[in-house]
């Protein structure tokens, strides 16, 4: 009785299913709602990619060109030689030091030359640090925002194809009458089709968000203490050059 039993098993699990699960096979075995679902995902994927790889090459050539910019611009700061800062800044566009630095210069050079320097002219100078800190911050987070929500909305959207996935299960009991795998192997396989896409596009999304959220925090800073230090500079030079008045 028991080996009959479990021979009814087998053969009910084992029975004659039209369901593929190569990915063409699935691809033709779902319903339009869940190809929709699907392309929706890969949509967002391949955008998250897009973004990924833009930042991942932005902040990497930032980091480089900061390195070298750095002790060359402090250089000719030492040695009083603005013109030079100015022109070396210029050589290292794609840093957020250059971008930041090369501001305050040219508003320090631009009261420098017209007249006598003061506090407002320092004042001056910080305002255009700050704003180019703002610039500079705006161009990192470029397209962060849209991965930060393709990591929080993907798994909906496969969920949303879940539950498409389980209503077509029940609209093949109800069609076939029947419980057997056949009935249900479509729509489960929308089910789960769909809520592994969302998690896969979802997961990548998250880590690169807070990854890249982490290194801008670094830039920030890195831009904070360099405008600080500038600041420094101008306020160091002012007193300099009216003493020797």
């Amino acid at each position: 009785m028991l080996g009959a039993k479990l021979t009814l098993y087998a053969m009910w699990l084992l029975q004659e299913s039209t369901v593929g699960w190569d990915p063409l096979s699935l691809w033709r075995q779902m319903g339009v709602p869940a190809r929709i679902v699907v392309v929706s995902l890969f949509v967002m994927s391949a955008w998250s990619i897009g973004v990924m790889i833009d930042r991942a090459l932005a902040f990497s050539a930032a980091r480089k060109q900061s390195r070298t910019f750095a002790p060359l611009v402090a250089g000719a700061l030492r040695d009083g030689k603005i013109d030079e800062a100015i022109h070396i800044a210029d050589r290292h566009k794609k840093s957020h030091l250059a971008k930041v630095i090369t501001a305050g210069l040219q508003e320090f050079q631009a009261h420098q030359a017209s007249a006598e320097l003061s506090g407002e002219e320092i004042e001056a100078s910080k305002r255009a640090l700050d704003r180019a800190e703002a610039i500079v911050h705006a161009e990192l987070k470029r397209g962060l925002s849209g991965l930060a929500t393709i990591g929080a909305t993907a798994p909906f959207v496969g969920l949303f194809g879940t539950v498409v996935g389980i209503i077509n299960a029940f609209k093949g009991i109800s069609s076939e009458k029947s419980t057997g795998l056949a009935a249900v192997a479509g729509g489960i396989s929308e089910a789960l089709v769909t809520t592994a896409i969302g998690l896969f596009v979802a997961i990548p999304a998250v880590w690169l968000f807070n990854f890249f959220t982490s290194k801008m925090e670094a830039f920030d800073v890195e831009m904070d203490n360099s405008s600080s230090e500038l600041v420094d500079y101008f306020i160091k030079r002012t007193t300099t050059k009216g003493s020797k008045k």
